[in-house]
């Protein structure tokens, strides 16, 4: 009888599905076109974002077509998002797995946001537009990033993982300034109704500050923060960094840029320093939240 043990493939065929879905929304593509592409049906697609074992012919296929590498796809080296909606579905992916979550995303992160914020955000995406070329996102797209950023609020609202949020001083006083608009030649009556809106987003943060909650803690960094926002995901004994150029403060832009995702030891060793770094020095609690109160007074 033989002692081999039974074959394990090494490739994790689920997140690969998922790295998958990630890439196809991000190109903006529906299931049914993919399949087109490829000459299968849309079932054999949704299986393939599910996790059922495909040829490597097929990922080579899959990968040409949505514009990336097949090492990306198979989840062996940096995986790369050139707009926000590929990215915010691969960052739902995984807070939808994680136990802890460490958060640098301006103006704060937006798993801590108010309900009104979504729908000021939907507004802001609408408005920033480059003059006279017309809107930079479609409606279609721009509910498609609610949709997903919704998604993620109801999934950490549920699930509550522990989430460590890391704010800037400097980054918040430009944002209560300034107010959620998606560019600056808006009326004054328009520009001072989202200015309010900006302050409600701070005096929540100090609330959250002043209650505790037993799985949310806020640091103010008193300091110039990092110019690409990170969010680091421990999941189990499995761990990934997201860095992104995307914003969705003032002024927000989701399309310039290239966001990368990975699970390289060098990088979340990096970012781990970073994060223990501007933790150690950052205003927190009660008295984090007299800071803002202060900020609020002075703006």
């Amino acid at each position: 009888m033989s002692s081999r043990r039974p074959f394990k493939s090494s490739i994790d065929y689920v997140s690969l599905g998922n790295r998958l879905r990630a890439y196809r929304l991000g190109a903006g593509m529906q299931a049914d076109e993919v399949a087109r592409k490829l000459e299968v049906s849309r079932a054999v697609v949704y299986r393939m974002e599910k996790g059922e074992i495909v040829k490597i012919e097929m990922l080579e296929r899959v990968a040409h077509m949505l514009d990336t590498s097949l090492a990306s796809l198979l989840g062996v080296e940096i995986e790369y998002y050139s707009n926000a909606i590929g990215l915010f579905e691969r960052m739902r992916q995984l807070e939808q797995k994680s136990d802890r979550i460490f958060a640098h995303f301006e103006p704060v992160s937006l798993l801590l946001t108010t309900d009104n914020y979504l729908e000021h955000m939907r507004l802001m995406l609408l408005e920033a537009s480059p003059g006279d070329a017309g809107p930079v996102l479609k409606e279609k797209e721009v509910d498609e990033l609610i949709r997903l950023i919704a998604e993620r609020k109801a999934t950490f609202e549920q699930r509550k993982p522990h989430l460590i949020s890391l704010v800037g001083l400097r980054e918040l006083e430009r944002f209560l300034h300034v107010g959620l608009v998606g560019r600056m030649d808006l009326p004054a009556r328009t520009r001072k109704a989202r200015q309010k809106a900006a302050r409600a987003e701070v005096e929540h943060m100090a609330e959250l500050m002043e209650s505790e909650p037993l799985h949310v803690q806020i640091g103010l960094v008193d300091e110039t923060m990092p110019a690409s926002t990170f969010q680091a995901f421990t999941m189990g004994r499995k761990k990934a960094v997201a860095v992104s150029p995307f914003r969705l403060g003032e002024l927000p832009n989701v399309r310039n840029g290239i966001a990368t995702v990975t699970e390289s030891s060098q990088a979340l060793r990096m970012y781990e320093n970073l994060i223990s770094r501007l933790w150690r020095q950052a205003h927190r609690g009660k008295s984090g939240a007299r800071r803002l109160r202060q900020l609020l007074a002075e703006t």
